[in-house]
């Protein structure tokens, strides 16, 4: 492939590869001509162009295929216009002599079309430069168009476009002969051809005027033919030509108006010639007068469809102002369609009418219209309802029957007011809370009249109505509880009217189904209202004759409706439901039969849909409350249904009565079988024979005479194998009308009318609207669902039954109802097949299976595509099902013996499809052995080019087996490969299926070879290359479908090899395609662009930046302004409505945004500002006059779109919809989080200044604060309520990551000070009272955020935010059931609560900073006047909230016990909710009540009078009790709080901690044990759970605290017991206070010193596991290394042990003696594992902690019990041994010294005389004497001198004895090595100072001795005169040192020294001299200042706390 990159074809290579090669070559050579032409030199080019003109005309005659002609035709065109022109007429004469040649072989044609594109690319690239050679040009092709063939027409046509495209208005003098040319072939047999002739003309019609003046006429005829028996792609195409033809005539375009002076259409005239084609269709106008008086057929679907979709292309042309100023005139029309009674001839072509005019109302007013513009339109269709409705009310109300044609009016009418209410219903909801000055207004009272039409005469429109209800109750949800209670009035009011009663029960059913969307809810109340209101019309049906039927039908809709409010509410009115549904029903046999001989027909009609109704509301009960389907309840509810089972087939009673009951005993069999698909089959299997008998009944047509076929086939079969079965039309824009073009008979005619109870069930995902199909229809299907479920639990004799009849009903119907039936047939043997494999089970034995075989084989040469397609993936399930080897060989083997034999294309699609379902259901694993033989025959079917369905359907199934074996195809991954290309090089464009299957193939390939795809060997390039030249053929094919498939196919390989996909050329061609009219191609575009977006978000924004550059001068109508791809993102979510699409459009979005917004800050801001400004057009207005925020709708019209200059062809932009304003708002909390985590400098104003200043380009948040605060309280003031709840959020984020921030110019002051203003401004809105509480909720929270953060702390300008939260909280106060309830009780309780935190954050927030009360809480006077706040008034209610919370958080099995009548805050009904709502606002509540109650005394300081509110019991209780109840309360609170709490309230979670600490510490000690020993221990335990669930250490060290606050209250308690006990005198039981008895037993459970233990061991073995021996004994433990834990964990592990040493002292001896063992354990394991050396000598807080826990413990009273006095010894002795015991070389010796020392100073007692243990200690003493370590060595000599100096001689001589010596020969040491270092200084010292006091303590007798050791030593330290000058400062020093101590000394024994001294006199010399030295200098330093006395050095390392 390398060598064809050359500017001339490389002619040898190309000589030298085989011919199957040779294509791919010159098309690879052509790509790579294609881009370099361009950018190449012009010189080079000119130089090489005749050669390279050669080459290519030389080309044209080698048969190029169609990707090939076209490129080469392009680069032919760009080589002429980039180099010289001289020979261009020499090619194009050669051009048009083959094209006049009149060879006419199929050889040749590829030639011909070669040079029929290449002549299309000379005028579309030069145009007029080409001069007057057009005629001729012209002229010849169309000559050749009248004898070519279609794939030859076609191209004439195209290359007739780019011919007209390149001249303009200079070809005008052919416009006429091509017009007449052309017109002929829109009827053309060819789609292909036709969708190029509709090309042609629309660029025709751009220049000739006739088109659409004297022609327009003829044209819309010409079209309305083209739409009949046309295909989607032609129907596209010719709505286009139609709809811009159209809108032409009406506002011509100015160049073509100013050369001939045109007669206009009027808008009346086109509409007009429109409507002729959706009523008349393409009949011509002279034969439909006689027509209409036969009645004559109806229009065809494929024109209707057509028609509609070119008035939405009408529409659009003429762009959203037009259809703003024109909307009246618009409606009237398309209202006026379909009351036209050609229109509606049948019902169901009525309902197809319906969803045409509805899509075009949907499609110009919800995509053209800005939000103010759509609220107009809204007006305009409420007008036009209420006119129809006064005209229909003048019909109804007319008792003399004179106006006959009335009655006509009034069913013509119902249509209309569907499409009306349905548009206004989408138009609202759409709207959401934006639509409420639609709602509001009065003058338009919207309300009215929609509820007007609730009494309309036809049933359908009464439903339309409800539904628009529906949609303004989800739109305003304030509008809900108000719409319930007026219909309930309404019907209460007018239950006489039949029409009053079924209308406004459906809509309070509608109502009522919309409430799940509502998140606020509905009182409960109005529950038990509709029970009520339903309840009696069922009981009152009987009464009146007149009315039965409707009060039937409305109460049991009602109480169907009723179950969608889920569990909580129906639970109320099971009992009663189930006695309603009993009582439908006969209750036995008998009674059935006794039935069966009553009634008229009337009655019977009654009954049926009485029953049919309950059995609809059993569903709904099933569907919707499966929590209340307890075994009881589902043995009571099949007592109905079995009696309806056996009731199912009622023919005699159909007999007898006639046939106008088959409808409703039609709907009994729906709502049974709808049921009985939702129970478990378990419950009904004694009734599966009698109920299978009846299904295969119903979809075996055996009763019905109609061929009705079920519409669930599609849904069944595989999604991939849309592109066989059509069905991919789905995924177009025009999905909702192309369903009635659709393959089956029932789709496409959904309407509510169908089945009334969809009213109140949830939506299907993607549609706009509930359409039930047509009760026949709605009954097969239920049949074959219900058919499915079954049959995998029937045993195998009926299953063969069942096949066998099947099989006999298919041979027994002939012609279109054998089709019917077979297509039922085999929709439940699928829907059984894939039921047995979710079941996973078997499909039986041998004979079953043979007749399912049989059945299936059959129907695979079924002419019927569908079913072949059903029936090969019938086999599939079939094999997978059975699942055995030799049953799959024998049907693989049976399609291969087929496919080599048959030659007719229906067994040979059939067949082939059928062995890729084998593989996809069997896999490769189980299919291998047949893997060559289906290759090797699909490879060949696929090069069949006779039959192109042949091709489509073996590429299909290759491309199934590919997907489904995976690793094993690799081996064929080659020959597939380049077959898939020499299709796609060879095959005609206009196959598009083949194409879109190579597409299929080449994405499967692809995934298979996959990683692999990196490799650089010269098999995967070549494979590689292959890949990328397969996805740019398909890049450049015509047809959307394709076009997708190359971007999915490139996607792939980017996964795969992200280094060989050209992002450059890429991205471009995804942007262009953002604006593509075809959905399927937007999706791949958007979901690549997400892909690429997550790696390379950078790259991919700066290519789309570069096409909007070059788009500049090319006429692209691509819309990438300098907001870049971004923006365009932006502005497509307001115009998609394609779910998937808008979801990865906001995730492409966020991967931009996360890796972009840090760098171009700027950027995204502005952004976001832009869309979100949308709604204010006047920001700054806003900014100036807050107050009056409703300034901001007052808004200009116009401003809504951008001028509709000449230029601007692209649609007119509209402002961004509130969905994306408030994805915006979402994007700005990202933004700053993203900030939040790159730099903190983008919280830094004095940082971010400096940084600017340094890189003027650098953006830090900080600088955008002003615009962040602005947008955020743009949103937060918004209509739209979502929007303001993100805007909120948004407020809320900005406070608390800015609250800190200092302002550099006005010290002590932060930034966010100058915006109060704004904050307070957003935030007063969400106060109004009309505001929904989750909004209400949301702004409490942020005024906590900004009173809590500090940023303002005067009181005046706190003033505004604090009054709001004051307003709120009267509300609170007010109690339960105050206000007119508009939400259900939980929304009450959540916004109490909101209000409730917030105070209590408030509270706490203020608490640490003030006196006991806060600022703005005081009950001053000027606060009294401002509505202050009391504070024990707000913490009663903070008690009531905990207290509920407790009673809430109780167990299931306590429910018994809560309050019936809910707690303070919540209603028993909503606790479900409630209990969320409690759960995310109790701890900041607890944290508030704990300050309170700990500054308060435990509110014992409360006034007695303020106490009424509390239950009268609380008044009896004396205040010790009350408090006791508090702490109850609040540690009861605690211990209660489940553990699911999510991570996020940990932050609370620590403050609980703290507010604990603070009350046990304070109040709570006394409290704490005396009441409630157990509540302690509780206590611990939960705080032990904490831990176990928590790792954050900042909690954990919260916990330690508090445990510590637990066991200090304990001990004060136990001081407090026992000093009481001494008063009393009963000294001799003290010591038996405490924990563990006489006997020393702790209980677990019960005792507080072992739920302690328990909780600290646990925090020291996970943090020093090696602390558990159990550890170190298993085999599979590693020693661990000591090492030094990290800050957090260190303090932890020191806290643990500091409260380890505590515990002993709660004990009595008895008690102590049991846990000291391990608490000794546990020090001295902490202390061994923890003294590691330090580098700064530092001691870690462990260890010390551990030496301070030694020192308690030793020095506790326990040591004086006599009767613990041996376990005591043995106790301390083993302590110090495990001490000893340690030792490694990086262990802190010092700290372990110090232990020892301890030991040895605290319990001598113990310790005197062990030798053990003796000897160890001097062991370590002296290695540390030797150390090599000084500051070892000076500590040391400390510890020693303690030991020396203690009061027991039988302790200290010993180590005097021993060590002694060792000292003094080290002090001697010195003297030849001389210290260097000042910790070398500080040893030597210390060692003096022990030996000064060993002669000390000497006695007389023996001083001259210890002075010997002495003195001589010091005075070897002494320097002579000549070195102190030139000696270093630490010998200076020891000098000094040796010296002052002499002195001293001297005086202090005078005697014995001078024996010392005299003894030797060449010490006396040297002390002399060293005196007189000193003298001197000193005298010379000053003669007046004395000797400074010497000050006895301290130590320089000092221990953090002294432990002696």
């Amino acid at each position: 492939m390398e060598l064809a990159h050359s500017l001339l074809l490389n002619e040898d290579a190309l000589a030298q590869i085989t011919e199957a090669k040779r294509p791919v070559f010159i098309f690879e050579w052509l790509r790579f001509l294609d881009k370099v032409l361009v950018a190449a030199n012009k010189v080079d080019v000119k130089e090489k162009q005749k050669k390279l003109v050669e080459q290519l005309t030389g080309l044209i005659s080698s048969a190029p295929g169609p990707p090939t002609r076209k490129l080469l035709a392009k680069n032919l065109a760009t080589l002429y216009s980039i180099g010289d022109t001289f020979t261009v007429f020499q090619t194009l004469d050669k051009c048009n002599d083959i094209i006049k040649s009149k060879d006419d072989t199929p050889a040749y044609l590829p030639t011909k079309l070669a040079a029929v594109a290449c002549v299309g690319a000379f005028y579309e690239k030069m145009g007029r430069m080409l001069g007057s050679s057009f005629p001729d040009t012209i002229n010849n092709l169309l000559k050749a168009l009248k004898s070519a063939e279609s794939q030859g027409r076609g191209e004439i046509l195209l290359s007739l476009q780019k011919v007209l495209s390149g001249l303009g208005g200079a070809a005008a003098s052919c416009h006429r002969d091509i017009y007449k040319n052309a017109r002929s072939l829109l009827t053309d047999r060819s789609m292909a051809v036709r969708c190029a002739v509709a090309k042609c003309l629309l660029e025709l019609q751009n220049e000739a005027v006739f088109m659409w003046t004297t022609e327009l006429e003829n044209m819309a005829t010409l079209c309305f033919k083209a739409l009949e028996g046309s295909n989607y792609g032609v129907r596209v195409a010719v709505a286009k030509l139609l709809g811009t033809v159209m809108a032409t005539a009406l506002m011509p375009k100015q160049a073509a108006v100013m050369r001939q002076n045109v007669k206009r259409a009027t808008l009346e005239e086109v509409l007009e010639l429109m409507a002729t084609g959706f009523l008349r269709g393409g009949s011509g106008f002279l034969k439909s007068g006689g027509e209409m008086l036969k009645g004559g057929a109806s229009v065809s679907r494929e024109v209707r469809v057509g028609v509609t979709q070119a008035y939405v292309v009408f529409v659009t042309t003429l762009g959203g102002q037009w259809l703003e100023r024109n909307f009246a005139t618009f409606l009237s029309h398309v209202l006026d369609l379909v009351s036209h009674p050609r229109a509606t001839q049948t019902h169901v072509e009525a309902v197809y009418s319906r969803r045409c005019v509805s899509f075009m109302l949907r499609a110009t007013l919800g995509g053209l219209l800005g939000e103010k513009a759509q609220i107009a339109a809204g007006k305009e269709i409420c007008q036009a309802i209420s006119k129809q409705m006064r005209a229909v009310e003048a019909v109804v109300n007319d008792m003399s029957g004179e106006n006959k044609a009335g009655a006509a009016d009034v069913s013509a009418s119902q249509h209309v007011m569907v499409c009306a209410l349905k548009e206004l219903g989408s138009l609202v909801q759409s709207l959401s809370a934006t639509a409420s000055p639609l709602i509001q207004e009065p003058s338009i009272g919207l309300l009215e009249t929609v509820t007007s039409v609730l009494l309309h005469p036809s049933m359908a429109a009464r439903l339309a109505a409800a539904w628009c209800l529906r949609c303004v109750a989800v739109a305003l949800p304030y509008q809900l509880t108000p719409l319930l209670d007026r219909c309930a009035e309404r019907i209460n009011n007018l239950k006489s009217s039949p029409e009053a009663v079924s209308g406004y029960s459906f809509a309070m059913a509608a109502l009522l189904g919309g409430v799940h969307q509502c998140p606020l809810g509905i009182p409960h109340s109005k529950g038990k209202l509709v029970v009520s209101i339903a309840e009696d019309l069922l009981r009152t049906a009987a009464q009146n004759s007149r009315l039965s039927l409707q009060r039937t039908q409305a109460g049991w809709l009602l109480l169907g409706a009723l179950m969608t409010l889920g569990p909580s509410l129906v639970r109320y009115h099971l009992p009663k439901m189930l006695l309603l549904w009993r009582n439908v029903f006969p209750r036995s046999q008998k009674e059935l039969e006794a039935e069966k001989a009553r009634g008229d027909s009337f009655t019977w009609q009654v009954t049926l849909e009485g029953r049919a109704g309950a059995l609809c509301a059993m569903r709904s009960f099933v569907a919707h409350c499966p929590e209340l389907l307890t075994e009881d309840v589902i043995r009571r509810l099949m007592t109905p249904i079995e009696c309806a089972m056996t009731m199912m087939s009622v023919p005699a009673i159909i007999k007898v009565h006639g046939a106008h009951l088959k409808a409703s005993a039609a709907m009994v069999r729906l709502r049974l079988y709808d049921i009985l698909a939702l129970l478990p089959p378990k419950t009904y299997e004694g009734s599966f024979n009698a109920l299978l008998r009846e299904l295969v009944a119903e979809f075996t047509l055996t009763d019905n005479s109609a061929n009705t076929t079920t519409s669930l086939l599609r849904s069944l079969c595989h999604y991939d194998d849309s592109v066989l079965m059509g069905s991919w039309l789905q995924e177009t824009d025009h999905k909702s009308i192309e369903d009635q073009v659709g393959l089956s008979i029932a789709s496409g005619s959904g309407a509510l009318e169908h089945d009334p109870s969809s009213i109140y069930l949830r939506v299907p995902v993607g549609e706009a609207i509930p359409g039930p199909l047509p009760l026949g229809v709605s009954v097969i299907d239920a049949s074959v669902a219900l058919f499915g479920v079954v049959f995998p639990h029937v045993g195998f004799p009926p299953r063969l039954q069942m096949l066998d009849h099947f099989a006999e009903c298919i041979k027994q119907a002939k012609g279109v109802r054998q089709q019917a039936v077979q297509l039922n047939i085999f929709t439940a043997v699928l829907s059984a097949l894939k039921g047995l494999a979710e079941n996973k089970s078997t499909l039986g034995p041998e004979e079953v299976r043979k007749s399912a075989l049989a059945l299936v084989m059959g129907a695979l040469d079924n002419p019927n595509p569908i079913l072949r397609c059903a029936a090969g993936e019938a086999l599939g399930r079939m094999a997978q099902v059975v699942g055995e080897a030799t049953f799959i060989a024998r049907m693989a083997q049976t399609s291969f013996d087929k496919l080599k034999s048959a030659r007719d294309v229906v067994s040979r699609t059939g067949h082939s499809l059928a062995l890729g379902c084998l593989h996809r259901y069997v896999g490769g694993i189980g299919s291998g052995q047949h893997l060559k033989t289906s290759v090797s025959i699909l490879l060949a079917l696929a090069q069949d080019g006779s039959s192109h369905e042949v091709q489509t359907w073996a590429l299909h199934s290759l491309a199934l087996i590919v997907d489904s074996s995976g690793p094993m195809y690799r081996g064929y991954v080659e020959p597939t490969l380049s077959l898939v290309l020499t299709l796609l090089l060879t095959v005609p464009p206009s196959h598009t299926e083949v194409h879109q299957c190579l597409g299929r193939c080449l994405g499967a390939l692809i995934t298979t070879v996959g990683p692999e795809l990196q490799g650089n060997g010269a098999t995967i390039s070549t494979i590689r290359s292959s890949c990328l030249v397969g996805c740019a053929i398909m890049q450049d094919h015509s047809d959307s479908l394709v076009q997708a498939a190359a971007i999915s196919c490139l996607q792939q390989l980017h996964m795969f090899a992200p280094r060989h996909v050209n992002l450059s050329s890429l991205v471009p061609c995804l942007c262009v395609h953002l604006c593509s009219s075809h959905l399927l191609l937007r999706r791949a575009a958007v979901a690549c662009l997400r892909q690429l977006a997550q790696r390379e978000a950078a790259e991919v924004c700066e290519y789309a930046m570069s096409l909007a550059k070059k788009a500049g001068d090319s006429k692209d109508n691509l819309n990438i302004t300098e907001t870049g791809l971004e923006g365009v993102l932006f502005g497509m979510l307001d115009r998609e409505t394609d779910r998937k699409l808008c979801s990865d459009i906001h995730d492409t979005l966020g991967h931009m945004l996360s890796s972009l917004a840090v760098e171009k800050l700027s950027h995204w801001l502005k952004l976001c500002k832009d869309v979100l400004a949308a709604t204010t057009a006047v920001a700054f207005e806003v900014e100036k006059d807050e107050e009056d925020s409703e300034k901001k709708d007052e808004m200009d019209d116009d401003t809504m779109f951008t001028g509709l200059g000449e230029d601007d062809k692209s649609k007119p932009s509209v402002a961004p919809r509130w969905v994306t304003r408030v994805f915006a708002a979402d994007c700005l909390c990202r933004i700053i989080l993203l900030c939040e985590n790159a730099d903190k400098a983008h919280f830094d104003l004095a940082a971010a200044r400096s940084a600017q200043a340094k890189n003027p380009k650098g953006d830090l948040l900080v600088l955008h604060l002003s615009d962040l605060i602005r947008m955020a309280f743009m949103a937060a003031t918004d209509h739209s309520n979502q929007l303001r709840m993100a805007g909120l959020q948004a407020l809320e984020d900005i406070i608390k990551k800015f609250a800190s921030v200092p302002e550099p110019e006005f010290p002590g002051h932060v930034i966010l000070e100058q915006y109060q203003a704004n904050v307070g401004a957003a935030l007063r809105p969400a106060f109004s009272p009309d505001t929904p509480s989750d909004i209400t909720a949301k702004a409490c929270q942020v005024c906590s955020t900004w009173i809590g953060s500090g940023v303002v702390s005067d009181l005046n300008d706190l003033r505004r935010v604090h009054n709001l939260l004051v307003s709120s909280l009267d509300k609170v106060q007010a109690g339960k059931g105050s206000s007119s309830q508009l939400y259900s009780e939980s929304a009450t309780t959540m916004e109490k609560l909101a209000v409730l935190k917030a105070w209590a954050e408030v509270s706490s927030a203020q608490r640490p900073q003030t006196p006991p009360t806060p600022l703005s809480l005081r009950g001053g006077d000027e606060d009294q006047k401002g509505g202050g706040v009391k504070l024990p008034s707000l913490s009663r209610l903070w008690l009531a909230v905990l207290r509920d919370y407790a009673l809430l958080t109780l167990p299931a099995e306590f429910s018994s016990q809560l309050p019936p009548d809910g707690g303070a805050f919540y209603t028993p009904e909503t606790i479900d909710t409630a209990r969320l709502h409690y759960r995310s606002s109790w701890a900041p509540v607890l944290h508030a009540v704990a300050l309170w109650l700990s500054s308060t005394g435990f509110g014992a300081g409360e006034d007695k009078d303020d106490a009424p509110s509390k239950v009268a019991a609380a008044n009896t209780k004396t205040g010790e009790e009350s408090i006791k109840d508090r702490m109850h309360l609040i540690l009861g609170k605690d211990g209660f709080q489940p553990l699911g709490v999510p991570e996020r309230t940990i932050t609370s979670k620590e403050r609980n901690r703290i507010d604990l600490n603070l009350h046990i510490s304070r109040q709570g000690r006394t409290e704490l044990k005396s009441n409630c020993e157990l509540l302690a221990v509780e206590l611990l335990n939960v705080l032990h759970r904490l831990l176990l669930t928590r790792d954050p250490p900042a909690v954990q060290l919260q916990v330690t605290a508090v445990v510590q606050e637990t066991i200090r209250a304990a001990q004060d308690h136990l001081q407090r017991l026992r000093s009481s006990r001494d008063d009393e005198g009963e000294k001799e039981c003290v010591p038996s206070l405490g924990e563990g008895g006489a006997s020393g037993e702790l209980v677990p459970g019960k005792s507080l010193v072992f739920a302690a233990m328990e909780l600290l061991v646990f925090i020291l073995v996970r943090h020093l596991p090696q602390l558990n021996t159990r550890v170190k004994e298993s085999p599979s433990h590693a020693a661990l290394r000591p090492r030094r834990l990290p800050d957090d964990g260190a303090r932890l592990v020191a806290n643990a042990v500091t409260i380890l040493a505590e515990l002993p002292s709660l004990c009595t001896p008895a008690g102590s003696m049991t846990i000291l063992p391990t608490v000794l354990f546990l020090i001295t394991g902490v202390l061994r594992e923890t003294a590691v050396k330090t580098a700064d000598g530092s001691v870690p807080a462990p260890v010390s902690a551990a030496l301070q826990g030694i020192k308690t413990i030793l020095t506790s009273p326990l040591a004086r019990v006599d009767a613990m006095e041996t376990q005591w010894t043995g106790l301390v002795r083993s302590s110090l041994a495990s001490v000893l015991e340690n030792s490694r070389p990086d262990m802190d010796d010092i700290s372990m010294l110090t232990a020892i020392t301890l030991f040895l100073l605290s319990a001598s007692s113990e310790l005197v005389g062990v030798a053990v243990l003796q000897k160890g200690c001097m062991e370590r003493y002296r290695s540390a004497l030797t150390s090599a370590d000084p500051s070892v060595q000076a500590r040391c000599y400390q510890l020693l001198l303690s030991v020396f100096q203690h009061s027991s001689r039988a302790l200290s001589t010993p180590y005097i004895h021993a060590l002694a010596p060792l000292m003094v020969e080290k002090l001697k040491a010195a003297e030849r090595r001389r210290p260097a270092t000042a910790a070398e200084l500080q040893a030597v010292q210390e060692g003096v100072r022990v030996l000064e006091n060993l002669v000390c303590m000497g006695e007389e007798q023996n001083r001259v001795q210890l002075l010997a050791l002495l003195v001589p030593t010091l005075i070897s330290y002494l320097l002579d005169e000549n070195a102190v000058s030139s000696a270093t400062s630490v010998s200076k020093a020891l000098h000094d040192f040796a010296l002052q101590n002499l002195m001293r000394i001297g005086p202090l024994y005078p005697a014995a020294f001078k024996v010392v001294i005299g003894a030797a006199p060449e010490l006396k010399t040297c002390l002399e001299s060293a005196v007189r030295a000193n003298q001197a200098s000193s005298k010379a330093k000053a003669a007046a200042r004395q000797a400074t006395p010497t000050v006895q050095a301290t130590p320089t390392i000092k221990l953090k706390t002294s432990f002696f």
